[in-house]
């Protein structure tokens, strides 16, 4: 069974450890089923992980309006959630919907927020990136906001270049506290920590640089898979350079593989309606399309193969 730790122990800024990118379970009519996302919620915080991050790429963020958003955090809390270990991805089109989720973030006590760049019109300058960072961070104008950045340009079409990160800590030292690097070019990630490890924290957002990120000081993850498998992301951030390392970065590697062959999203949610024995993980909100069940046949089969202990993966 999971270990229990101190939920309410206090949580470092900028933080360190596992902060699984939570998947969204959804209820029949698709609205967000809370007391199920608390649960999950509450088994990844007993499983060691020291936090949680709602509302990411993983978790659909894009597609919940942000009256959603707000009810889920709100319903996370009150379900034993506890707020100081929530980041919150606060990411939206209009600027001042980040706002809004923001300030709804800080006024709950969460640990901090997680933004994209602007991420629906293409070509943006950095300059354009710069602005809407600062319009956000001075429209909400608290000595409270912890951000980091969120780099996943492959999806965003807007990178965060070494300019936009150097001028935002500079104009915002103590609001800007890490970087999630999604990037999947380990080249640009190392480069990217090299430049900015000590003094902006680096974390993985791409599980196959567990290891050589962390061997350059980067103190946790965002991750996705540690939905499923968090003890096996823990330990190749706080055990890297164990012998047994390299067996684990064959099973993500080998994990990532499976989901290759799938919609993302859909098959994460896939699979934890399979270990968890819960049909409804199933679902996504549109535009993303779930499984169908030759599909969810065939991955339940890829799974059973490949094996998960939930208790020690």
């Amino acid at each position: 069974m999971p270990s229990a730790h101190d939920l309410t122990a206090p949580v470092a800024t900028p933080f360190e450890g596992i902060w699984p990118a939570l998947l969204t379970p959804l209820t029949a009519g698709l609205d967000i089923d809370i007391p199920v996302m608390a649960e999950h919620c509450l088994f990844l915080l007993r499983s060691g992980c020291q936090g949680v991050t709602p509302f990411g790429t993983t978790g659909e963020g894009p597609s919940f309006t942000v009256a959603e958003r707000m009810a889920a955090v709100d319903g996370l809390i009150a379900h034993g959630v506890p707020a100081h270990r929530i980041l919150v991805s606060t990411s939206c089109a209009a600027l001042p919907d980040v706002v809004e989720l923001t300030r709804h973030a800080l006024a709950v006590g969460a640990h901090g927020c997680l933004m994209l760049p602007p991420f629906f019109l293409k070509g943006v300058p950095d300059q354009g990136v710069i602005d809407a960072y600062r319009w956000v961070i001075d429209a909400v104008a608290d000595r409270r906001l912890r951000l980091y950045l969120y780099h996943i340009p492959q999806v965003a079409g807007v990178a965060l270049g070494h300019s936009v990160i150097r001028t935002l800590k500079d104009r915002y030292p103590d609001v800007i506290v890490g970087i999630k690097d999604s990037g999947c070019d380990r080249a640009a990630s190392l480069d990217r920590a090299d430049a900015f490890m000590s003094e902006v924290k680096v974390y993985v957002g791409n599980e196959p640089d567990l290891q050589v990120l962390a061997a350059k000081g980067s103190p946790g993850a965002v991750s996705g898979i540690a939905n499923v498998m968090p003890y096996l992301v823990r330990r190749l951030v706080a055990e890297h350079d164990s012998p047994n390392a390299a067996a684990d970065l064959q099973r993500v590697q080998a994990f990532l593989a499976i989901l290759g062959g799938y919609g993302m999203t859909a098959a994460f949610k896939g699979i934890m309606a399979h270990l968890h024995g819960q049909p409804g993980w199933r679902r996504v909100r549109p535009p993303l399309v779930v499984l169908n069940d030759a599909e969810h046949t065939r991955l339940k089969q890829q799974m059973d193969a490949f094996g998960i202990d939930t208790a020690t993966s």
